[in-house]
């Protein structure tokens, strides 16, 4: 069998992309990489520099010296969430929304660059939360993560919620954590409904958010997977991209125009 070219992967998924009544595109952390951030388990990845316990529910709420590490990452490991910017993965995404062609984005990833890149807030579904946010655990009051760095610049060690003094922690979901009740109802929702799922820089091997490109797939929607690295769901896959997100959306995404013609 003669293996097909990049291109020609690239145009099958453009004819799906312009066949599909609902797709939904699935990110990892293979997308948010491209922008600089690390990821968590690679090597030199986020827990070769951190204690990945100080990420436990239990521990943040409990101990008082987790939540200040947390809160001054920026010292411990050198980033701030607000450093981070969207990359031609993110935008490509962006622009498929713009041209009507993606109903809905589920993301594991928690820096709120989809939404940073054009994509509405409706339209992203994020199963671990963003860390672009504090949140308030008595109240639910909500602050975004910049005004809490502010804090943390003057002097504050551990921030508390300015309305009512409770605990405030970022909203990404932590080890331990319950993932969002309702945003992974809708996810799974979006997921058995649409007739086309797009999985981007996911290896898959989390869950429950990798049951998603499941329930596409078992529900009888196309499933197209772009990554570097070898996925569970590889078999399963009417076409299979082997490559980093950023150029393969940019192709994608130049390609689908081409056929559109002008919107």
């Amino acid at each position: 069998m003669v293996e097909k070219s990049r291109e020609d992967l690239v145009n099958e998924l453009v004819d799906l992309l312009v066949d599909s009544k609902r797709t939904v595109v699935f990110t990892g952390a293979g997308v948010s990489t491209e922008s600089g951030i690390p990821d968590f388990r690679s090597p030199g990845g986020l827990w070769t520099k951190y204690d990945p316990m100080d990420f436990t529910y239990q521990k943040f709420i409990s101990d008082r010296e987790a939540r200040k590490r947390i809160w001054h990452m920026r010292e411990t490991i050198g980033f701030s969430w607000r450093d981070f910017q969207p990359n031609a993965a993110h935008i490509a995404i962006a622009e498929l929304e713009k041209l009507g062609k993606i109903d809905c984005v589920i993301t594991q990833n928690v820096d709120g660059l989809h939404q940073k890149a054009g994509n509405s807030e409706e339209k992203v579904i994020q199963l671990h939360g963003n860390m672009q946010w504090a949140k308030c655990l008595t109240c639910g009051s909500r602050y975004r993560f910049e005004e809490v760095e502010r804090w943390l610049e003057q002097g504050v060690e551990v921030p508390d919620c300015v309305q009512c003094g409770g605990m405030l922690k970022p909203e990404g979901v932590f080890f331990g954590e319950a993932m969002p009740v309702l945003e992974t109802m809708e996810a799974e929702r979006r997921s058995k409904e649409c007739d086309l799922c797009v999985v981007i820089g996911s290896s898959l091997v989390v869950y429950p958010a990798a049951l998603m490109p499941q329930y596409a797939h078992n529900s009888g929607a196309k499933l197209v997977i772009i990554n570097e690295g070898e996925t569970d769901l590889d078999g399963m896959a009417h076409v299979r991209i082997w490559g980093k997100a950023g150029p393969v959306m940019e192709q994608v995404v130049a390609g689908l125009k081409r056929r559109l013609g002008p919107v």
